[in-house]
């Protein structure tokens, strides 16, 4: 057997031990070691970003879940900070559900991984233009209000529009957007001049471009600027 079979082989028992057969040579004891090592290094990881979710689901079934993104997912990384984002990827394509399991499952998760995701970004502050640090988000569920005491039944029947950023301190904030100041967000976050984005956002929502609509755009524009996520150019 050559020694990258070998490899193949010790990982395919890590990842399922009761489906996989001993490796010759070794004996199951220290095998065990390795086996619980392993799970447990990344079920730790990952329970440490998605803390609300876990406590949703109950240790039970988190356990559950955790064994089967273990011995199912084949990560893209190497990385230990970027499993949280493996796991996302796997909810998305691999995971299959249990009856109970919410349906606000992955909303909830994206949700949480988001925080992490900006938390370890290499990104910095620009100078000018929408920060890379701040991303305008849309869910079905209101997943900032959901908890172990809330775990609502149906969608909203509106989007929760929310704005997630770091700012200069290297805090992590939330904030949620209306629908209007959320299309603004993800017009300035491609790049448009704020003028063309709100004269475009007046145009398709019928609204009067008048000096009041451009007054109470300066004033959310100039929030997010005191914010750290806005950062004008000379013109604006």
């Amino acid at each position: 057997m050559s020694g990258v079979q070998q490899q193949r082989d010790f990982a395919a028992r890590i990842r399922q031990p009761e489906a996989q057969s001993l490796l010759p040579g070794i004996k199951a004891e220290r095998m065990a070691v390795y086996e619980e090592l392993f799970f447990n290094n990344v079920a730790s990881l990952v329970g440490g970003a998605f803390p609300v979710l876990r406590g949703i689901l109950g240790a039970e079934r988190w356990q559950r879940l955790m064994r089967a993104f273990f011995a199912e997912h084949r990560a893209s990384t190497p990385y230990f900070l970027e499993i949280s984002q493996e796991f996302i990827a796997w909810l998305q394509q691999g995971y299959r559900a249990e009856p109970d399991d919410p349906a606000f499952m992955l909303e909830l998760a994206h949700y949480e991984w988001v925080e992490l995701a900006l938390d370890v970004s290499d990104a910095q502050l620009p100078e000018r233009g929408w920060s890379p640090l701040a991303w305008p988000l849309a869910y079905r569920w209101p997943v900032q209000m959901i908890g172990a005491d809330h775990c609502p039944a149906q969608p909203s029947a509106e989007p929760t529009c929310l704005l997630v950023w770091r700012d200069r301190q290297d805090q992590v904030r939330f904030m949620q957007l209306a629908p209007f100041a959320y299309q603004l967000a993800l017009r300035l976050q491609a790049g448009e001049p704020p003028v063309q984005a709100q004269l475009e956002l007046a145009a398709a929502h019928g609204l009067a471009a008048d000096r009041n609509y451009f007054d109470n755009a300066r004033a959310l524009l100039d929030d997010w600027q005191a914010r750290d996520i806005w950062f004008p150019y000379p013109e604006d």
